[in-house]
């Protein structure tokens, strides 16, 4: 294990909880530079968390002789420009959700990274969650069958910085902000190497006073038949809402990370300080979040950035992984457009090919498929089948 030394791009919200989560987690890693837009803001982080230098000079960040890391937490727009810079200063990089405005920002990023021949990550929390892992190792191990469809919800008040908001610097809105950790979700689930091949969306503002999306609504169509469907808002009053449901064959799991997780409170006089992230209340009927940094995800998605960087393997996710999100991303904003299903368009595809479409089959006996087997109230069962020669379906009962 090599303890990193993290130049953090970007003194914002999500570098908080990024600096918090490094610096308490393995115990020698530790962000030794902090880079704003702003000097003064850059030296009110570094003086917060105990770094030792500050600048606002892209370069000086990333080519400071004491970093062999580099974390983008940066408004979208600047994704691209410091991906290049770290890959031309060879460091390590790791850059959070989503990877680029577009699939095309997104392609050159990836061609930045892979020429250079550096590390990469891709920093999508939301699938390093200890529920999402435990339940993905579920699905790995057969207990769900074929994954036929997987919902992605995330929805709360809206984001906290004011960039997000403008649609030419990030790209767009709920969609590209938080379909991005949607999309992901169901593509673990489904299979990373199945190929998305086309999406239905809605997408209206019908709240905000914004040119870009406050509510969007998907449908992603994978080679296998799956189906991932998410819905994003920043319209949904209460706080946060993170919630993920997987259905298969054999199985299904629900999955709520931050609401009804267990801890609730009432409090007539206030809480009197934080009490979860989008929280927009401190009175009332709480819901606090005992540890934000596992149920978000952060912890495991370092450990597993920093191992597979110390044992030269790929992460979890990288940023092909970001890439292909956004890829969907693009024909989902297309087909909020024309109404109708449009392709996903990947000139890289990574994946299988000619997947075949998911199949159920279960033979009851040598004539017939099982459709249904039921228990009725009275304690008989009763049996819906398909008769093998004419596909006629019949029912039983014993």
């Amino acid at each position: 294990m090599k303890n990193k030394k993290i130049a953090i791009l970007g003194t914002g919200f999500i570098s908080d909880f990024y600096t918090s989560t490094l610096h308490s987690q393995r115990s020698g890693d530790r962000v030794v530079m902090a880079f704003s837009r702003s000097i003064a803001r850059a030296g009110r982080f570094a003086e917060k968390w105990g770094i030792p230098h500050y600048t606002d000079k892209l370069s000086d960040a990333v080519g400071h002789t004491d970093v062999d890391t580099v974390i983008i937490g940066l408004p979208n727009h600047l994704h691209l420009e410091a991906v290049q810079a770290a890959a031309r200063a060879g460091k390590s990089v790791l850059c959070t959700k989503p990877l680029g405005r577009t699939a095309a920002e997104a392609r050159q990023m990836l061609h930045a990274v892979e020429e250079a021949g550096v590390f990469h990550g891709y920093l999508e929390d939301l699938v390093y969650t200890h529920k999402t892992l435990k339940a993905l190792n579920s699905v790995k191990n057969g207990a769900l069958g074929e994954i036929l469809w997987v919902r992605s919800r995330e929805t709360h008040p809206g984001p906290h910085s004011d960039w997000f908001w403008t649609s030419e610097i990030s790209g767009g809105g709920a969609i590209v902000d938080m379909g991005c950790h949607c999309i992901e979700i169901g593509r673990n689930f489904i299979g990373k190497d199945i190929k998305p091949v086309e999406v239905m969306c809605w997408a209206d503002t019908q709240v905000k006073p914004i040119e870009a999306e406050d509510h969007g609504i998907g449908l992603v169509k994978y080679e296998n038949g799956a189906i991932g469907q998410f819905e994003v808002s920043w319209n949904f009053r209460g706080g946060m809402d993170l919630r993920d449901e997987v259905s298969g064959v054999e199985g299904t799991i629900r999955l709520d990370h931050f609401l009804r997780t267990g801890m609730e409170m009432f409090t007539a006089v206030g809480e009197g300080g934080y009490v979860a992230e989008k929280a927009e209340t401190d009175k009332g009927w709480l819901f606090p979040v005992g540890d934000e940094v596992g149920a978000l995800g952060y912890d495991n998605m370092f450990h597993d950035m920093f191992e597979s960087i110390d044992k030269g393997t790929k992460p979890m996710e990288d940023f092909y992984d970001g890439y292909v999100v956004n890829a969907i991303i693009d024909a989902c904003y297309l087909s909020a457009k024309t109404k109708k299903w449009e392709p996903v368009t990947l000139d890289i595809w990574k994946g299988r090919t000619k997947v075949q479409k998911i199949s159920a089959l279960k033979e009851y006996d040598e004539h017939h498929y099982l459709v249904k087997e039921e228990q009725l109230p009275d304690g008989s069962i009763k049996l819906i089948l398909k008769e093998k020669s004419s596909g006629k379906i019949i029912q039983r009962e014993s």
